[in-house]
């Protein structure tokens, strides 16, 4: 089944931000500890955690602490494509190759 996703690439960016909070928090760990452990600032930290604003580059490090790491090793590799539109998607449904029977 196709999932198409109407969120905005802000509220994908909050959802990730509380998702890496709740991991932070499932493993028993400060925003300091993180910080420390992650080389990324507190101030990073808790930015993200507010707003779901980070750099790449200091998300990458987050997720390799919180043992989160391996969902963006495959973010870009080729699969199914997805059609561009809905007018698309419903041009590439299969043709019906028989008539009713009467």
């Amino acid at each position: 089944m196709l999932a198409l996703s109407l969120d905005t690439p802000q509220e994908i960016a909050q959802k990730i931000a509380v998702q890496a909070k709740e991991s932070r928090l499932a493993l028993a760990m400060t925003q300091e500890e993180l910080a420390r452990r992650s080389g990324v600032s507190l101030s990073s930290i808790k930015r993200f955690e507010r707003t779901g604003q980070i750099s790449l580059a200091s998300l990458l490090q987050l997720a390799l602490v919180l043992d989160a790491l391996d969902p963006f090793k495959t973010l870009f590799t080729q699969g199914e494509a997805l059609p561009a539109t809905l007018d698309l998607l419903l041009k590439q449904t299969p043709k019906r190759q028989r008539g009713r029977r009467k």
